[in-house]
């Protein structure tokens, strides 16, 4: 089965500053990302239909017979089964949204022509898990924690925990890929599952509660606090508290400071004691930026607190206030509360921005992709390029 992940339009717009520059289904979401799990379960490759500017590095495979897959739904078995009992032209359907249809021989070359497909037999889709707000990332995120658990570690036996001065609760919930190290920590899965990815390290004095998932390479540095509903991507190093958050995979948040109900991209550095709030003083629904609706919008969250695109980064002791969305490329510095929408490319903090030239974060990016062993490619300059433009409308002080 040739399984296609396309953008459905409103909902990648809502996931923006995240899909700013990936595909909605490379948003990680539990231990996997959702093109991954779609992998796991359907035993299929995946590739994308996307924005045109992401189209050559998130390329589209071809061939037939395809099926056209929301990649803002995360699969479970019955939903795989569903998708496989597709017959050529026919589509499922969850409330009026196009979950996936099978296009048989006929190529589709963009979403439009996708969302314009002539579907011969509509069927519904009862119970769907679909990512629609950037918030519900970190909301359902132990859950997926959970669902990933079963799925990866199914049939499979986790590797022996050594290290005789780990305490350990709920160990039939821990499982340990090869080459982790754990030296002097605290593992305690009886509220939720525990996933610590290959060669992953945590460090003396850790305190780890379930559901949990440290990704593969990734770090909890010494001390740390990873409070439940929590991942850690790959790649990443991290300390301090952190809870119910998703870091996506190559970012640092490595020093004491709160991190929580949040969302980081890739390349994203927290700079020492940066702190998120994520509870209002009073305990009202947080307000946060939506790009989709080009203004703030009511989360129904009580607990909400960063949004961070890729390659942005704090310096140290930068307070983020309640639900607070940075765009990509941003430099957030300095004494008191910066706005809670700062666009792509800004610089500065609460005294005021201007703007991070476009050269100046290439020099910036190549830097820091180099301590990972990962090059900055041209295409992903023009990613980067295209976000600079498009997000140049909401960099207000460049057209004062």
């Amino acid at each position: 089965m040739n399984i296609i992940l396309f953008d459905e339009p409103t909902i990648r717009q809502s996931l923006v500053p995240l899909t700013y520059t990936r595909p909605v289904a490379e948003i990680r979401i539990g231990i996997l990302t959702i093109a991954e799990k779609w992998q796991h379960y359907a035993g299929a490759a995946t590739s994308y239909l996307t924005q045109p500017y992401l189209q050559q590095k998130y390329p589209k495979q071809p061939g037939t017979p395809a099926v056209y897959i929301n990649g803002a739904v995360c699969p479970d078995e019955q939903l795989v089964a569903q998708v496989k009992q597709l017959k050529q032209g026919e589509g499922l359907y969850h409330n009026g949204m196009l979950v996936a249809l099978h296009s048989g021989g006929q190529q589709l070359q963009s979403v439009e022509e996708l969302l314009q497909f002539v579907v011969t037999e509509k069927q519904e889709v009862e119970n769907c898990v679909v990512v629609r707000q950037v918030w519900e990332i970190f909301q359902f995120n132990g859950a997926q924690i959970r669902s990933d658990f079963k799925l990866i570690t199914a049939g499979r036996k986790s590797q022996p925990l050594q290290d005789r001065h780990t305490m350990v609760y709920g160990e039939e919930n821990i499982f340990i890929e090869e080459g982790v190290v754990v030296r002097a920590a605290v593992l305690n899965a009886e509220a939720g599952p525990i996933y610590l990815g290959k060669n992953a390290q945590v460090e003396e004095g850790a305190l780890i509660r379930g559901p949990f998932a440290l990704c593969e390479g990734s770090t909890v540095n010494m001390g740390g606090k990873m409070r439940g509903d929590t991942t850690v991507g790959p790649q990443s190093k991290v300390g301090g508290e952190i809870g119910n958050s998703v870091i996506l995979g190559y970012s640092n948040k490595g020093h004491d400071g709160y991190l929580g109900n949040s969302v980081l991209g890739e390349w994203c550095n927290l700079g020492a004691d940066t702190n998120t709030s994520n509870l209002k003083n009073n305990y009202a629904p947080v307000k946060l930026w939506s790009y989709a609706r080009n203004g703030f919008v009511n989360t129904g969250q009580q607990f909400c607190g960063l949004i961070m695109g890729d390659h942005s980064k704090s310096g140290i002791n930068t307070m983020f206030n309640t639900g607070t969305v940075v765009g990509v490329a941003a430099n957030v510095f300095g004494a008191g509360f910066p706005r809670n929408m700062i666009p792509s490319f800004a610089w500065g903090g609460a005294a005021g921005f201007e703007t991070f030239q476009l050269n100046k974060a290439y020099e910036v990016a190549e830097r820091v992709m180099a301590r990972r062993k990962i090059d900055l490619t041209d295409t992903d300059k023009a990613i980067l390029a295209e976000v600079f433009e498009q997000s140049k409308q909401y960099r207000v002080w460049e057209n004062v």
